[in-house]
């Protein structure tokens, strides 16, 4: 018994005492020395994985793009008014100042982000690929959702322009001769959009957002090469609350839409989906995701990227 109460007291005694193992050690030292082996030039997005999210009104976050960005949002989205030849981002008119532009929240960020993810080193001198803005699927391009507020003929040239600083650096996905080319940054307009004049423009680097609901309804041909996603109003399209089961009738409806889109190669986005209660909304979500939704259209983005 001496013996046993010796062995505890020193086996209680040692769990005070106890020094930590040699790697945590070393992974101390390095992270407090700053160490060089820790730092590589793409990590800005270190460790994060893109997901199929649409950051609805992405400019109300706190920090726009950015936000998303760090919860692995693929996609967002900014609304854009051309005021005395300048292009503002807000919800409505009385929201806009002089600093929030277009080129200042969405540009500039985006060259900034995405020169950091392709230095030029010793190491990339014959590359030919360009690096997208997540570092662990460099591959995996941003969508940016342009929602032109004003006249659509008249702002249009404008949103072209400010695309100018990431089409100079061959940031952004183009179709050209047939040949469509994935990029970092696939810019698509909706709203106030107009469609003959993303159309005519060629080598095209400004696609079209299509409407969903009207992909076999009207004359146009809508394919990838124009609209590489189409959306609509989950409300008027789907209604189904997430409040007890969806009926045959909004399935059906909800699955005849992805199947006409997936058959042209577009991806489908509903907007307007239920934000409230959190239960009805996640059932919304689930049954999207499951119906095969390729856009998952959210307001809080911490609850869609846990999803």
């Amino acid at each position: 018994m001496h013996l046993f109460r010796l062995f505890v007291t020193a086996a209680v005694t040692s769990t005070h005492v106890r020094a930590e193992p040699g790697i945590l050690q070393e992974i101390s030292s390095l992270k407090s020395s700053n160490s060089s082996l820790l730092r590589y030039p793409t990590q800005f997005t270190q460790g994060i994985i893109p997901k199929a999210i649409h950051s609805h009104n992405d400019y109300w976050r706190e920090v726009p793009l950015l936000t998303a960005l760090s919860y692995g949002v693929a996609s967002v989205e900014a609304d854009v008014w051309l005021v005395n030849e300048t292009l503002y981002v807000g919800h409505e008119i009385e929201a806009l100042t002089r600093d929030r532009t277009f080129d200042a929240l969405y540009v500039q960020p985006l060259v900034e982000i995405i020169s950091a993810q392709n230095p030029d080193t010793e190491f990339t001198i014959n590359g030919s690929s360009v690096n997208g803005v997540f570092d662990t699927s460099s591959g995996t391009p941003l969508q940016l959702l342009v929602d032109i507020k004003t006249d659509g003929e008249k702002t249009f040239p404008f949103v072209l322009q400010a695309l100018e600083p990431l089409r100079r650096r061959g940031y952004l996905t183009t179709f050209s001769n047939g040949t469509l080319k994935t990029s970092t940054v696939t810019v698509v307009g909706t709203g106030n959009t107009p469609l003959d004049s993303v159309k005519a423009s060629l080598p095209r680097d400004f696609f079209y957002d299509a409407p969903l609901a009207e992909l076999n309804s009207t004359s146009e041909k809508w394919d990838n090469t124009l609209s590489p996603i189409a959306s609509t109003d989950y409300s008027l399209a789907v209604a189904w609350s997430g409040i007890g089961n969806i009926t045959e009738d909004q399935l059906a409806n909800l699955n005849r839409l992805l199947q006409e889109a997936h058959s042209l190669g577009i991806k489908a986005r509903f907007w307007d989906t239920p934000g409230w209660p959190s239960s009805a909304r996640n059932s919304v979500w689930r049954q999207l995701a499951e119906s095969g939704a390729d856009w998952l259209n959210a307001d809080d983005l911490q609850a869609a990227s846990a999803f």
